[in-house]
């Protein structure tokens, strides 16, 4: 594909998603999610191998699926209610159709089964925009919209932890990995979407910053299966001393960014009145922590049996500009002491 065409699919991807987040009108939303969806499938399928393709189809066919159901559902709103206003969504029948149709467009539990097989076929590039652009308009929506019916969003949000927790224990694949943190990160952000939005957003900000930044790592470091993070010490030395403290960061652990909003949103449920609930969601992450230390262990504590042979790529200079990852990683590790100050600003 050439730059040019590329770029046209990306700015493609960035209309798209403006479309949605500036429209009240449930069409113009709509028509920015179908553009979301028609620009990223030729980035999926720049590398023309079949199981790229089939990844594209199958991401195709999930969307269009969600799509047709949006639809269908601002359709029966208006029949209702005589309203394409996306905040005036207010018949349970059709707000109830529209969570459901943006949960797959997102891929919550459990309309998930179509991401973790587009994510492992793709490249990290794709697979970065996928689990992080692609989102926003999504979310948007189902911020926008009134939720009356919350004991359906803390089904879906909880049953989202659970299926990204259990779903990446014996996972080899680092995408596959990936998409299953999101599953679970995307089910943090859901449960507390009722009760107060603003946690929400933090969630959403701290999952964007922090899965960025493990996209950007281990595209510096080619990774692709977790075998292949034992002789990244011998690529890029920086990154090895960094990555377990991503990892602890998406898993949330303190001090580090990613403790944050799991601490603040346990602490709201449990103001709700939902303390079962912050108990079952708090044990099922330690899931998800599982299998970050897998990579953790295999990053820093194991070895390959002999010397890779070429060239140490950390010694030459880097072929990608390093100054946004390092942004992007120094925020992952160190933002824990200014998350009042975060607070403040987003309330």
């Amino acid at each position: 594909m050439s730059p040019l065409t590329q770029s046209i699919f990306v700015m493609s991807l960035g209309l798209g998603t403006t479309m949605t987040l500036s429209s009240t009108h449930w069409l113009l939303a709509w028509m920015g999610i179908e553009i979301n969806t028609l620009a990223i499938i030729p980035l999926m399928t720049q590398n023309p191998h079949p199981r790229a393709v089939e990844a594209a189809t199958k991401y195709f066919f999930a969307q269009a699926g969600a799509s047709a159901l949006l639809l269908f559902a601002a359709f029966l709103n208006s029949c209702l209610t005589g309203s394409w206003n996306i905040t005036l969504m207010n018949h349970p029948a059709a707000s109830t159709l529209c969570i459901l149709a943006l949960a797959m467009k997102i891929g919550i539990a459990p309309l998930h089964s179509w991401v973790p097989e587009v994510m492992q076929a793709l490249d990290l590039r794709t697979a970065l925009i996928l689990s992080t652009w692609q989102k926003l308009a999504p979310l948007y929506l189902m911020y926008q919209i009134p939720l009356d019916n919350s004991d359906l969003i803390l089904l879906l949000g909880i049953l989202s932890i659970a299926v990204g927790g259990f779903g990446g224990l014996n996972q080899v694949q680092i995408l596959k990995i990936m998409a299953y943190s999101s599953i679970a990160h995307l089910g943090w952000m859901v449960i507390i979407l009722s009760i107060s939005t603003h946690l929400t957003l933090l969630a959403l900000y701290t999952y964007l910053l922090i899965s960025s930044s493990l996209f950007f790592s281990l595209m510096m470091m080619r990774a692709k299966h977790i075998s292949s993070l034992s002789i990244s010490w011998a690529k890029i030395p920086a990154l090895t001393m960094t990555l377990p403290l991503m990892l602890l960061s998406m898993g949330g652990l303190p001090p580090l960014t990613g403790f944050a909003p799991k601490w603040l949103i346990t602490m709201e449920l449990m103001k709700s009145g939902l303390a079962l609930m912050a108990l079952f969601a708090i044990l099922l992450s330690l899931l998800s922590l599982y299998f970050y230390l897998r990579i953790f262990y295999t990053t820093t504590l194991t070895t390959p049996p002999n010397n890779s042979p070429g060239s140490l790529p950390w010694r030459f200079f880097p072929q990608h500009t390093t100054l946004l990852p390092t942004l992007a990683i120094t925020a992952t590790i160190t933002l824990l002491p200014l998350t009042p100050a975060i607070l403040t600003f987003m309330i």
